[in-house]
Parts: structure tokens; C-alpha cells; sequence
């Protein structure tokens, strides 16, 4: 099990990688931003209009219309249903292409997920 000094650091670490993403990557009114956070159970997707400081659409695997499909899937599986989600809200608010914030995390298994799900809804990214 990892200790409290070497989760600290992992923590450190993904917070200068996201640091350094956000420095390149900004949402317009345009092209929002879609920014991605998990947790250790959950998943969470916002996109966001950065120059008017603004959550245009958001969803996670607790939404209450998200969350009876997403009992007993993977998280993985999950990722990609939130995903989907997402796409269909930012649709239905008038978004089609975002740019993609990963967070920090690695663009693997429930962040790729998730973006997979999103460009299967219909976002371009």
C-alpha cells in the first residue's frame, strides 16, 4: 500500500501535468473546453466556456439519469456511457467540437473511455 508522503507526490505530479495542459488548452465560446476528473469509483465530464467562465453542460456517473445504467458496468464501461451523455447534452446545447483536457491523467483506459463515448455521440475533438 502507498504511503501518505508517496500519494502526496503522485498528486504533486498530476497537478504539474495538468498545470501545463491548461497552458496550452482554453475553451472559447466557439470551442469549449472538455475537462475530465475521475476519481477512485467516479467519473466526472464538463464543458467549459473558459473566457466567460462558464459550465455549459456537464455529466458523471452520480447524475440521477446516468447512474441506473452505469450500476454493475465496469468503469471503464461507465467512462464510456458518460461519455455518450455528454455528447448528446453538448448536442442539444448547440456544440459540436470541443477541445479535450485530460486532467493530467493518462489518455488511457476510462479518460480514453470516456472521449471515445464522446466522439461516438457526436463531438468532434
Amino acid at each position: 500500500m502507498a504511503t501518505t508522503k508517496q500519494l502526496k507526490q503522485k498528486r504533486a505530479l498530476r497537478d504539474r501535468r495538468r498545470v501545463r495542459i491548461r497552458a496550452r488548452v482554453e475553451g472559447t465560446g466557439a470551442r469549449p473546453r472538455l475537462s475530465v476528473f475521475r476519481s477512485l469509483t467516479n467519473i466526472y465530464a464538463q464543458v467549459i466556456d473558459d473566457l466567460n467562465g462558464q459550465t455549459l453542460v456537464s455529466a458523471s456517473t452520480i447524475d440521477k439519469e446516468i447512474a441506473p445504467q452505469v450500476s454493475g458496468k465496469s468503469k471503464t464501461e461507465a467512462a464510456k456511457i458518460v461519455g455518450q451523455a455528454l455528447a448528446q447534452r453538448a448536442k442539444d446545447a448547440g456544440i459540436s467540437a470541443v477541445v479535450f483536457d485530460r486532467g493530467g491523467y493518462k489518455y488511457h483506459g476510462r479518460v480514453a473511455a470516456l472521449a471515445e463515448g464522446a466522439r461516438e455521440g457526436g463531438l468532434s475533438f
